[in-house]
């Protein structure tokens, strides 16, 4: 009898008391922090993984590819430019997943984030090629690089879509159910 008792008198405590930090909640995070988080972490996630491919030769195309429109140094061509590199693509994927936000969001299917993949490859390797004087057309380069880095763009756009599509919609429901 005494644990009940005990069990009633901590749960009057913690109504008792809302002040204690056991008994606070943590305020929820908005949809729009959580793309941005999951666009940052994608980015950096999926270009490490696409350094990892240019180590094992699975592609020739590098990280670091973006720090070749400026004229920085020789460092930009190693290992500290790779890591440069993933930093930035990540800042750059918190773009790409507002994007991804502000006109997808509503769309659950997994193939509107391969889409969506697709557009950000083409856009990268076709309309934004001049600006890379080191990137070869997509013509021009190896298949194994191009299969390589399409890949990689798919499951970064199947990453960043689905998550925050999953979020928009699991928000969604909570709202819509009494």
């Amino acid at each position: 009898m005494s644990n009940e008792k005990n069990k009633t008198d901590k749960k009057n405590n913690e109504k008792a008391n809302p002040n204690l930090e056991q008994n606070k909640k943590e305020p929820p995070v908005s949809s729009v922090n959580k793309a941005i988080v999951t666009g940052f972490i994608g980015g950096v996630f999926w270009s490490l993984l696409a350094y990892l491919a240019y180590i094992l030769n699975f592609t020739e195309i590098s990280p670091n590819l973006i720090l070749q429109p400026f004229a920085l140094g020789d460092w930009k061509n190693g290992t500290l430019g790779n890591f440069i590199g993933v930093v930035l693509i990540g800042i750059l994927s918190i773009g790409a997943a507002l994007i991804y936000y502000a006109i997808l969001k509503r769309f659950t299917s997994m193939w509107v984030g391969i889409i969506y993949g697709a557009v950000l490859f083409a856009l990268v390797f076709f309309l934004l090629n001049p600006i890379f004087p080191n990137l070869q057309t997509v013509f021009e380069l190896p298949r194994g690089t191009v299969v390589t880095t399409v890949c990689i763009y798919i499951l970064f756009g199947v990453f960043v879509g689905y998550s925050i599509s999953f979020d928009y919609n699991e928000l969604n429901a909570d709202v819509e159910q009494p």
